[in-house]
């Protein structure tokens, strides 16, 4: 077996605070699960990506910086999506009352994706959620920097 097979595809870029980076986000995640040919929970992935960089924007990123959305392929088919901010405090899923017009975010991610959490970064933190084995996926093998339209978002390897 080819050893370079044996690593996940991952893809990255960086937004700036500004609410039309939800949507580049989500046209960018769209991009990279077509490039990957993945198929069936596509709908899932790109709800949660808007979910988590909405909850980065309001919540976690401080003015004057931005957030990195990283999605990465892994040989098993398993997608992974990560939020990086630089924000201080802690991420849960709140209980949101059925008139509440916040709140529903991280409930809609817990719900749709196979498994989520908060991880831990200096400054900051990670939000990420997985989605195993969506069908149709492509060979993995090599890390690829994502490519946004121009002037909305840097990208930088991994």
């Amino acid at each position: 077996m080819n050893e370079e097979s044996q690593h996940p595809r991952t893809r990255q870029a960086l937004y700036r605070r500004d609410r039309r980076s939800v949507r580049l986000a989500r046209e960018f995640a769209r991009e990279t699960l077509t490039d990957w040919a993945t198929a069936g929970r596509g709908d899932d992935v790109l709800l949660c990506v808007s979910e988590l960089a909405t909850n980065a924007l309001l919540h976690g990123v401080p003015a004057g910086r931005g957030f990195l959305l990283r999605l990465t392929l892994h040989t098993d088919g398993a997608v992974r999506v990560e939020v990086h901010d630089s924000g201080p405090g802690e991420v849960r899923a709140p209980e949101a009352s059925a008139d509440a017009e916040h709140g529903r975010g991280l409930l809609l991610v817990a719900a749709l994706a196979d498994k989520w959490g908060v991880g831990e970064r200096n400054p900051g933190k990670i939000v990420w959620c997985e989605f195993h084995s969506l069908p149709g996926r492509a060979p993995t093998g090599q890390v690829i920097a994502g490519v946004v339209p121009s002037g909305s978002a840097q990208t930088s390897p991994a």
